[in-house]
């Protein structure tokens, strides 16, 4: 099987491993025209997968990437299903929708997510990024837990974070910024997108008994995705941030390149006993301790329960 790297694009994962897909079902956050979870879908749909459920704010805005799967793959079922990661209800009822429509999720691809916007709060009062990036993807996967268990073991959980984590750690004790007081939108989605990492950990630690494999990724600088919000003058203030922490800048990635890690994380077999890990250019990669520490990860757990007032327990 090839090795897989930077310039490996998600065609290329999907022609490699055709097994791994096939007759499979895929839900996928995230699925906008244009964005990089239509792309995962569009890689994915060349394999014929038996089902992909496309989870968005806007049916309009999927409705493209459903015509262009069911051209490339008309055998494969193609669904939308409405959802706003920013409300715990809506997470709920997008979730029940899936539970009743499939008997089992193989992959499920956490991909939506918002950057660089201006401070809100939820429906449940957590600051956007934290909420949409995380709050809202830790509930759906939870809700989701007993259709991954039915396909029969090796499904797999997909968390997409990024090289931003390295912004900042989960400010436990004000995620909320002083309710926007002292709000940075870059320190807002570093924090989320480090909270994207310590999920796929705690998944990995309370799932595997089950033959659940959960894993993140930075899937490269994509410049043309148009991810919420992030004004074009914003991208020097990233630069810099990254200068005075001593970081090196991801480097950028067309977008047949950028879905490709997450496809590895999905589908590759070679990482069945790195779950829990984080990846780039579609390799496992190590993290700065904060994001891999699990005391970190369990405390972001209660956290999260207690925001959606639930608790998950394996």
């Amino acid at each position: 099987m090839p090795a897989f790297n930077f310039s490996t694009t998600g065609s290329e994962v999907v022609a490699a491993l055709p097994d791994r897909v096939i007759g499979k079902t895929f839900v996928i956050t995230g699925a906008s025209h244009g964005g990089l979870g239509a792309q995962t879908a569009l890689c994915l749909a060349l394999a014929n997968p038996a089902e992909i459920i496309l989870l968005g704010r806007s049916e309009e805005k999927v409705s493209p990437v459903m015509k262009d799967i069911s051209k490339i793959s008309p055998s494969t079922i193609v669904r939308f299903i409405r959802i706003d990661l920013m409300s715990c209800a809506s997470v709920r009822a997008a979730a029940a929708e899936i539970n009743a429509s499939v008997s089992k999720i193989d992959v499920l691809i956490n991909n939506a997510g918002i950057m660089g916007v201006k401070f809100s709060l939820t429906a449940e009062n957590v600051e956007s990024h934290l909420g949409a990036n995380h709050i809202g993807h830790f509930l759906l996967t939870n809700l989701l837990v007993p259709k991954l268990e039915a396909s029969g073991g090796g499904a797999r959980i997909v968390n997409v974070s990024s090289a931003m984590y390295q912004l900042s750690p989960v400010i436990f004790d004000n995620y909320n910024f002083s309710d926007g007081k002292i709000y940075d939108a870059w320190i807002a989605y570093g924090q989320s997108k480090t909270a994207n990492i310590l999920l796929a950990v705690a998944l990995a630690s309370k799932l595997g008994k089950k033959g659940i494999k959960s894993y993140s990724l930075h899937p490269g600088v994509i410049q043309t995705t148009g991810l919420s919000g992030v004004e074009p003058e914003a991208w020097p203030i990233v630069g810099s941030m990254f200068e005075s922490k001593n970081l090196e800048l991801p480097k950028e990635k067309n977008m047949e390149q950028g879905c490709a890690t997450t496809l590895a994380a999905a589908l590759d077999p070679a990482l069945d006993n790195q779950s829990g890990s984080f990846l780039s250019d579609c390799n496992p990669e190590k993290v700065l301790n904060y994001a891999r520490d699990a005391s970190n990860a369990e405390k972001l757990w209660t956290m999260s329960e207690e925001i959606v007032g639930e608790k998950f327990c394996y």
